[in-house]
């Protein structure tokens, strides 16, 4: 019997993954293959809490068991489990928050921010997102098919937005402004003027503005953060926030989405925003019994991730700011700094070569994006203060070696 050899056809990736990218896990990859030739890597490179010293409330932890053994493992509500849905509409109100118009949960605020902008963006439209931004809002308007329009924070002004160049980036097919507060890559916390005038911006252009919120319980100098949504109630917005970072269970995916603002202008775009919950049936059940006793429970937690934090922010800025080649704005929130690098070559080679040479592990700015003409990496400083002053010995020996 003879069997005709058929030609192997190539299945394609679909053309919209051109424009996808995320640097953090990218630079993983480099580091896991080290690993498994016995190197110890300083990893800076996660914001992940629960890698390093920090431990998930045991009182979150004990209602989610308790949900387990009550049978309450099938599908939930689409748009959550209703104590959970009533805790963060509460604690939005808290924040000053009016005219809510719907609340839901998600599988952590990246499936929120997805199904919003889908729900909101055509093809060819666009939304401004800060620059340098959190890769995965680049990422989710690319697969959306929308053209990139991204807004510059300033470094010279504390990485506050630049609001002038917000103002010339927005267009005919501009349909929303995404502002992350606190910010990641950059730690940055807005003032309350800058906040008011982007919903300025907003007001005028009718924009709908996507506030990522998920660092708010982390301000590290004492001042209270101010939700955006609480200078707009007429303003359409969607207040980003869940427990992964400020209550330690980024595993879970807890996220959850707040919508305000006019109810009959909102009407439209909450109905397609439903529409995209029911059809993905249900985030994580269980987990959501973890949402009152952690936004209504005990908050002693806080002040000790605070404290760590205040000491390791200090560390890290005090070390970028005496290494050579090196200069960082003090981060006053989150987890992450993002310091200036002046070398000659990208900061991409840059971190890989501080990788193969020093195994330290952080992120190439250009994965976040980046003014043009500056060179940036992104340092998660979680890690005890040992391992950072590892780190960053590592770091300045680099620095020695290569471009004095």
């Amino acid at each position: 019997m003879s069997h005709t050899v058929k030609q192997l056809h190539i299945v394609p990736a679909a053309a919209r993954l051109e424009h996808v990218r995320y640097a953090i896990r990218d630079m993983a990859v480099l580091a896991e293959q080290l690993a498994r030739e016995g190197k110890s890597i300083l990893s800076l490179n996660i914001g992940d809490p629960l890698i390093f010293d920090f431990q998930t409330p045991p009182h979150m932890i004990t209602a989610v068991e308790k949900a387990m053994r009550d049978g309450l493992n099938g599908y939930g509500p689409s748009l959550g489990f209703p104590e959970a849905v009533e805790s963060i509409r509460a604690e939005a109100e808290r924040k000053g928050i009016r005219n809510i118009q719907s609340v839901f949960l998600t599988a952590g605020v990246s499936e929120a921010l997805d199904i919003c902008l889908t729900a909101l963006v055509n093809a060819g439209e666009n939304v401004l997102t800060p620059c340098p931004d959190y890769p995965m809002y680049s990422a989710v308007l690319a697969k959306l098919g929308t053209r990139p329009n991204s807004y510059l924070l300033d470094e010279q002004n504390e990485w506050q937005p630049d609001l002038a160049d917000i103002s010339r980036k927005i267009d005919s097919g501009t349909r929303g402004i995404v502002v992350g507060n606190p910010n990641n890559p950059t730690g940055a916390v807005y003032s309350r003027k800058t906040l008011e005038r982007i919903v300025e911006l907003a007001r005028r252009h009718n924009l709908v503005i996507f506030a990522d919120e998920i660092y708010d319980k982390l301000i590290l100098d004492g001042e209270p953060h101010v939700s955006l949504a609480s200078l707009a109630p007429d303003v359409p917005v969607v207040t980003f926030n869940g427990l992964s970072k400020g209550y330690l269970v980024p595993g879970w995916r807890v996220g959850w989405g707040v919508v305000s603002g006019n109810a009959t202008a909102l009407k439209p775009y909450i109905e397609g925003i439903h529409q995209l919950l029911r059809a993905r049936l249900c985030s994580n059940y269980p987990q959501q019994f973890a949402v009152r006793p952690a936004l209504e429970g005990p908050q002693d937690h806080l002040a000790e991730v605070r404290q760590k934090l205040r000491a390791r922010r200090d560390l890290t800025v005090n070390a970028c700011n005496s290494i050579p080649h090196m200069s960082c704005v003090a981060p006053r929130g989150a987890f992450y700094a993002f310091p200036k690098i002046d070398i000659p070559e990208s900061d991409e080679q840059f971190a890989k070569k501080l990788l193969l040479e020093k195994h330290v592990l952080i992120v190439h700015g250009t994965g976040f994006g980046q003014a043009p003409g500056t060179q940036h990496v992104r340092i998660v400083f979680l890690p005890n203060e040992a391992t950072l002053a590892r780190a960053y010995d590592g770091i300045r020996d680099f620095m020695t070696e290569h471009y004095s």
